[in-house]
């Protein structure tokens, strides 16, 4: 086990100590952040003032404070839901390094076990996801809080970062299994381009998914962290759409808010089914499971002793 730890404890020092590639980790939620600074914010109110003009009888119980909260706390979930896709893809890039600078032949070479070294690998990339996308949250959240829009009570703010736990070691098990089969970190970084430009659409950071086709959503929704983003959505929007509710005072038998959240994607969907959120941490869970035990395996195949 000291083993086991002292190796996770380099992998971990490896990517922090690399700057350039924190900063590169988290490149495309900035990128998330600018075009909202420039457009999205404006497209997301339009969306949101265009379901109250379809419901004038609402129009004047919600106010624009409320709308934009709402939107920016929409900001928060696309950083936070790019940064899970990404982060644990460029956490694990330590593998392809290794494998190109021939250390895995020495690590290989130790009197540790092989399941050991691939776990030394996927722990430390799933610790160093976390510690980022949890500050993102934690800055997030601060944020809001200055502003007077975070409307959550305790449970719903640890609720938040267990979520964010999940979807890193999540992401981290999904991408593991691609990183054992690059051979070098030029392969492995023109993957993390089109895996950038992806992430924003995938976790419907630009658009919401539900503006997609049944396939596309499907598409998506593979993605662990599109469910874990949604369940986000779910835990971080709590209290603004309570709030909304509550000036509606249900003269619409909350039809409004239920359209709103079909609009902005509150539930997955996938081959034409709705998914509970119950429903999506098994799915995130189980796919967790299989993603390890496939790592577990294939390390053996790919990895030889020296």
């Amino acid at each position: 086990m000291r083993k086991f730890m002292g190796l996770t404890k380099r992998n971990l020092l490896v990517y922090f100590k690399d700057k350039a590639a924190i900063l590169f980790s988290i490149l495309t939620s900035l990128i998330v952040l600018v075009l909202y600074l420039l457009f999205l914010k404006g497209t997301f109110e339009d969306a949101f003032n265009s379901a109250m003009e379809a419901a004038p009888a609402i129009t004047g119980f919600i106010n624009a404070d409320d709308i934009e909260v709402f939107v920016n706390i929409t900001l928060l979930i696309g950083m936070l839901g790019t940064a899970m896709i990404t982060v644990p893809y460029s956490c694990l890039t330590t593998i392809v390094k290794d494998r190109e600078n021939k250390i895995d032949y020495d690590i290989s070479a130790t009197p540790i076990k092989r399941w050991q070294i691939v776990l030394a690998y996927f722990c430390a990339a799933s610790i160093s996801a976390c510690i980022v996308t949890g500050i993102l949250l934690a800055a997030g959240m601060i944020i809001l809080s200055l502003d007077g829009g975070l409307l959550l009570g305790t449970v719903d703010i640890l609720k938040a970062f267990g979520m964010v736990i999940i979807g890193s070691v999540s992401s981290t098990a999904l991408f593991m299994t691609f990183m054992l089969f690059f051979k070098t970190a030029q392969s492995s970084n023109a993957f993390f381009g089109m895996l950038s430009a992806a992430a924003g659409f995938v976790i419907g950071a630009y658009i919401p998914i539900s503006q997609f086709s049944d396939k596309v959503q499907t598409f998506c929704n593979l993605f662990p962290a599109t469910h874990v983003t949604i369940m986000i959505r779910n835990i971080l929007m709590r209290g603004i759409a309570d709030k909304m509710n509550e000036g509606i005072g249900g003269i619409d038998n909350g039809l409004f808010m239920e359209t709103i959240k079909d609009i902005f994607s509150f539930n997955s969907h996938m081959f034409g089914h709705t998914l509970s959120m119950g429903n999506s941490l098994v799915y995130i869970m189980g796919f967790m499971g299989l993603s390890i035990a496939f790592m577990v395996c294939a390390f053996s195949k790919t990895y030889k002793r020296a």
